[in-house]
């Protein structure tokens, strides 16, 4: 019965057409504010979507590392249950560590990274070649696959280019003092290829064989400064990873793809509740004029406000009636910003119409994700604003005075 009245008030003509205006001018404001939040939350999920699975290509499952120092060991009958646990789809032993290349009178600082036969099951990395082939050699033949970054830095075409590149790695030794180079190793390797991922990736990494870089950092046998699985779609990596650390004990550190970019997700998460935040604030600010049109009402009302005071309606009801307007016109601003943007979405996604400026981006279009909770945040939002903002009127409307003669 109370959105019978407010509907009959909300379409009926008013003596004063500026009181229509401003409640047209409401739902207009509430429209346009939440189709801005809906596809703002859209494409920042788009981003956020884009941006994972490219991490996701070079960082595995669950990684292993050292709880103090650098290096861990692991031996071939603990690398055995490691793989037979349930889950596992795959694992590679590496070693990463920082490096000087030289090609020719370029020298760029690298992280080289060296891997065994196994890492195109844990990494989507070899699928991502950017020039060449993903082949790191032997250790008699290192090759590197460069980040398309350190290709461009260093001037060399990766997969053509046909003179070594000098290769200078600390060596684990116990060296104190005499000529600091003797700290160093010197290898020569070729060029394979070059891989284009993400600037993080492309402007940091260089790929290489494992044997290799043991063989110029003097590691032993069974040392590795991490051990990467994959596991199969349907496996819990978090209970994998309590299971694994238990098994594992103290001196290992098991992360999650989560863990592994603690800081990434973080910030990506607290970008969303701020851009949410600010465009709240615009849903605030169209707030007030839902109290200037119910304030307008109340008074163009007054009148039938007494009529159904003596006709037996309590404070209560008239209370309801005035709220029951103020959610018409909030809910019907944002269902027609959620429709709005809605279309807008589904069409950006199948004809990439908005595109993004500049050349530095993977895409030319802004990526869009639609999630269902965003939407039912966006209208929980705008009724909760919707409800604050219509009180007050609301309120003064249930305290007017009982007289049928004015």
């Amino acid at each position: 019965m109370y959105f019978k009245f407010a509907w009959r008030y909300f379409k009926a003509k008013k003596s004063t057409n500026a009181i229509n205006i401003i409640a047209w001018v409401t739902t207009g404001v509430i429209a346009f504010s939440t189709m801005c939040q809906v596809l703002v939350l859209n494409v920042f999920n788009g981003f956020e979507s884009l941006v994972k699975s490219l991490y996701a290509n070079f960082y595995s499952d669950i990684k292993v590392i050292a709880s103090e120092g650098k290096t861990i060991t692991l031996n071939q009958k603990q690398l055995q249950e490691i793989n037979g646990m349930k889950g596992v789809d795959g694992s590679s032993l590496n070693i990463e560590e920082k490096a000087l290349l030289q090609a020719g009178d370029q020298q760029t600082v690298v992280m080289l990274k060296g891997v065994d036969s196994n890492y195109h099951k844990v990494s989507g990395l070899p699928k991502s070649m950017y020039h060449g082939q993903f082949d790191v050699g032997d250790i008699n033949h290192p090759l590197l696959v460069l980040g398309a970054g350190i290709e461009n830095a260093m001037g060399v075409d990766a997969d053509r280019d046909i003179y070594p590149v000098t290769v200078f790695l600390p060596k684990k030794t116990d060296f104190s003092g005499g000529n600091p180079l003797d700290a160093l190793s010197e290898g020569n390797a070729q060029l394979a290829g070059s891989f284009g991922i993400q600037q993080d990736f492309d402007n940091k990494y260089v790929i290489t064989n494992l044997a290799f870089m043991k063989q110029q950092m003097n590691y032993a046998p069974d040392e590795y400064t991490s051990l990467e699985i994959h596991l199969n779609k349907d496996e819990n990596t978090s209970a994998f990873a309590e299971a694994l650390q238990k098994k594992l004990g103290n001196r290992y550190t098991v992360q999650t793809k989560f863990q592994q970019n603690t800081s990434l997700y973080h910030s990506m998460r607290l970008e969303k509740w701020f851009i949410y935040a600010v465009l709240t604030l615009i849903l605030i600010i169209a707030a007030f004029n839902i109290i200037g049109a119910l304030t307008m009402l109340v008074l163009e009302k007054r009148k039938d406000i007494s009529v159904l005071l003596s006709m037996g309606a309590n404070n209560s009801m008239i209370r309801k009636i005035f709220l029951s307007e103020g959610l018409l016109l909030a809910v019907g601003g944002a269902l027609i910003g959620i429709v709005v943007a809605l279309i807008i979405s589904l069409l950006q996604l199948k004809f990439h119409f908005i595109k993004l400026t500049g050349n530095s981006f993977l895409i030319d279009y802004f990526p869009v994700k639609m999630v269902a909770t965003d939407f039912l945040l966006v209208v929980v939002t705008s009724l909760a604003i919707a409800v604050g903002a219509s009180w007050f009127p609301a309120q003064k409307a249930s305290r007017q005075l009982f007289d049928l003669k004015t």
